[in-house]
């Protein structure tokens, strides 16, 4: 079959463009390099989801090994290995966007309509505060006791049954009870009922093009090869997996920004010791997040968070006995996370395998930042009586973002403003690849906004 629309990537914005193209009529596949799992199929080891669910099997490094970029590799994307966390952009975050792309679309009023037509496919709740466990009522009284302000997190969830002893660090792994409102319960659902077909566990390695046509080929997870033609493209593999994609299909010498302007939101988990039982990893995984002017504005922001043992083990520093000591003392481990707003571009190329190679670093300002946001999570710890504070040893790049930015000029990004990559009528993008730089907001609901307008103007073109 020839297909209207071919979208590579399964995960939130291909989901939510494709349930837009398919409700209407179009012919939409959709690509996955990932397995398609389903609430009683999840992994229910962290060891596996880290294996089944991500690239890299479950970490992926900067050139320099300093961040651990952590990459979905699954149908339904970050929507099922994130806590969707939905929050606007604020105008900060929008001015400077407009700013550095030249487009008018990004402004509050301008996206309002998208976002509340993206809220509209979901169902959105605040934690609530009877619920929160002991991580957040550290971080809650903290901030008190520091002059700090928080608000309660919005997460995509319904029934969650706290109050049955569901704990949300399970959602990592994909949501056994599909409480958390993925995209595989939702809007994808939505597409295949009406008619999207899905290819999944194939993974996409070269696309060609012309004025009429799109032929994308690539390999299954069994070693086959595959191929299929559209009138149109639509690139949802993220900022890695877009530009990968194309750098390894030629596109740079069209489009010379390709792989540049790479963002990560660098986030770094501090651990604090205390001498009673904390539990971070019961009930709500995230409650808080700071809402603190001052914090904004010196490009950070604080979470109440939490992970398995695997990952925690990664980040809590000394080895054998020392090592051994402090993860017996996980149940009484609070933590807390900055995250970074960063300034730094980083760049993605690929080597002579055509795997990705990540160049991204922090500079002085995103270093300083990061040190602001350090000395406030210590001065919550200190002010709650922890006996101890342990920084992580590795930062974490969660919110992938940039390497197809957009704007009006070749020179300086890869999507023009109608979501079409430049000199390429027929090819489109509009999730985190875009971001033409960090707006220091967890991206969700953004990413499912421009989606949701990116599929408006290709249902007129089509």
């Amino acid at each position: 079959m020839k297909y209207d629309v071919i979208i590579v990537g399964a995960g939130v914005s291909g989901s939510f463009i494709a349930q837009d193209l398919a409700v209407k009529g179009v012919r939409v596949l959709v690509i996955e390099a990932g397995r398609s799992f389903t609430r009683d199929t999840y992994p229910r080891k962290e060891i596996d989801a880290n294996a089944q669910l991500y690239w890299g099997g479950g970490v992926e490094l900067n050139s320099s090994a300093t961040l651990a970029l952590l990459r979905p590799k699954v149908v339904g994307g970050g929507s099922i290995v994130n806590q969707a966390l939905m929050d606007r952009f604020d105008h900060i975050a929008l001015d400077s966007w407009r700013s550095q792309s030249g487009a008018g679309l990004f402004s509050e009023a301008a996206m309002a309509p998208w976002y509340e037509a993206a809220e509209n496919e979901l169902i959105i709740q605040d934690i609530p505060e009877s619920t929160r466990n002991g991580n957040a009522e550290i971080f809650a009284e903290g901030f008190k006791a520091c002059g700090f302000t928080c608000k309660p997190l919005s997460r995509a969830q319904s029934g969650c049954k706290f109050e049955e002893g569901n704990d949300c660090i399970e959602c990592l792994s994909g949501c056994r009870i599909d409480s958390k409102q993925s995209t595989p319960v939702t809007v994808l659902r939505r597409a295949l009922r009406a008619g999207c077909h899905l290819a999944s566990e194939c993974e996409v390695q070269q696309v060609k093009h012309t004025d009429e046509n799109v032929v994308v080929s690539g390999v299954t997870r069994l070693g086959r090869n595959f191929s299929f033609e559209a009138r149109k493209l639509v690139l949802a593999g993220g900022a890695i997996g877009n530009s990968r994609l194309l750098l390894n299909s030629n596109f740079q010498r069209k489009l010379p920004y390709l792989g540049k302007g790479f963002y990560t939101h660098p986030q770094y988990m501090v651990m604090g010791l205390y001498d009673r039982e904390i539990n971070a990893h019961k009930g709500p995984l995230q409650s808080y997040k700071s809402y603190d002017a001052g914090f904004r504005l010196k490009g950070f922001k604080l979470e109440n968070v939490f992970a398995p043992p695997v990952a925690i083990s990664m980040l809590v520093p000394n080895s054998g006995v020392g090592h051994l000591a402090k993860m017996k003392q996980i149940t009484k481990m609070a933590c807390i996370e900055v995250a970074v707003r960063d300034t730094n571009a980083g760049r993605i190329r690929v080597n002579g395998s055509g795997r990705a190679v990540i160049y991204k670093e922090l500079n002085g300002l995103d270093r300083e930042r990061k040190a602001h946001g350090m000395k406030a999570i210590h001065d919550i710890f200190s002010a709650t009586g922890a006996r101890e504070i342990v920084p992580g040893r590795l930062g974490i790049g969660l919110h992938l973002m940039g390497g197809l930015a957009i704007g009006s000029s070749q020179k300086s990004s890869v999507v023009g403003h109608d979501f079409k990559l430049h000199q390429h009528k027929n090819i489109y993008a509009a999730d985190s690849s875009i971001f033409p730089n960090a707006p220091g907001i967890n991206p969700s609901l953004t990413i499912m906004a421009l989606s949701k307008l990116a599929a408006s103007v290709m249902l007129k073109e089509l």
